[in-house]
């Protein structure tokens, strides 16, 4: 009787393939290493063919791997798509989700309203990620993934959920004893606060341009939002994170109508790949999520 490959095996072999080791693999997994290793070894058993050329560098698809990988790829979504149309049928989406967004969108969007998902949604578990920079939802085994700005990836469906506008802001203490801004050529007397890992988010789309020095830079949003707050100088941000600073009075708005809108920092988009098998995991999520927004 002819060996069929395993369910595990085939989802174990392509998370090895997007991440780039069996390690990284692994760590996605929370499984060992060696289990890993093996499921890799069972598949090319039963298939009689090496799928991957091992050295201890790196990784690299055979050409039965290449032939194999897709067709692994879209068994394992045939498969997902049965269980979720299953479950469909009980109207009771269940199982993990995993979600990425930027670290301030987490916190100001997304964790407010995660308790009233989870008592509506009992049967769905969330996995929550922060990554400030644009990562790959198969390498991350991603589901979904909220994203400001322009969508490149012609692989992805994307819903819009809105769009947040930019404010320049600083915090009153700091206007008190910094120089007037009246003109955008101001800015050039003042601390400004940047970005460290994503340079384009440093090129504030402003209305006539002018030589931006930035004075301290930090990689994560939901930091320099802090730092703004704590009297560090000038930042540009979107109104999903400083919403309610602005209410409050933390944060006030300097220079109004100096930026250029609409710009492709504005429009916040939930993305998640074409042939997603977890479409009632996302749809529950998206539908719930989408009403409760302050952007």
């Amino acid at each position: 009787m002819a060996q069929h490959a395993k369910t595990e095996d085939l989802e174990m072999f392509l998370t090895v393939v997007d991440s780039g080791s069996f390690s990284a693999a692994a760590n996605l997994l929370d499984q060992q290493v060696a289990k890993v290793s093996r499921a890799v070894s069972r598949l090319e058993n039963t298939l009689q063919c090496t799928l991957l050329n091992r050295t201890t560098r790196r990784l690299e698809l055979t050409e039965e791997g290449h032939t194999f990988i897709k067709y692994a790829r879209d068994g394992l979504n045939t498969l997902q798509t049965g269980e979720e149309a299953i479950k469909l049928l009980k109207q009771a989406p269940s199982g993990k989700l995993r979600i990425d967004a930027a670290s301030p969108f987490v916190l100001h969007q997304l964790v407010p309203h995660i308790d009233e998902f989870t008592k509506q949604y009992p049967h769905i578990t969330l996995d929550i990620t922060s990554h400030d920079s644009i990562i790959d939802l198969l390498e991350h085994k991603t589901d979904l993934a909220i994203r400001i700005g322009d969508l490149k990836d012609s692989n992805l469906n994307a819903k819009k959920l809105g769009v947040s506008k930019l404010y320049l802001v600083a915090s009153p203490a700091y206007l008190k004893t910094a120089p007037g801004i009246s003109k955008i050529s101001d800015l050039n007397q003042h601390k400004l606060i940047g970005f460290t890992d994503s340079p384009k988010l440093n090129n504030w789309p402003l209305k006539s341009t002018t030589h931006l020095k930035f004075s301290l830079m930090a990689s994560s949003g939901e930091t320099v939002r802090q730092l703004c707050v704590a009297n560090q100088g000038v930042a540009l941000l979107s109104r999903f994170m400083i919403g309610d600073d602005l209410k409050t009075g933390k944060l006030i708005e300097v220079l109004p109508n100096s930026i250029v809108t609409p710009n492709n920092r504005e429009v916040v988009q939930a993305v998640y790949y074409k042939n997603s098998a977890v479409s009632s995991r996302i749809v529950a999520f998206l539908d719930f999520i989408k009403p409760k927004l302050s952007l």
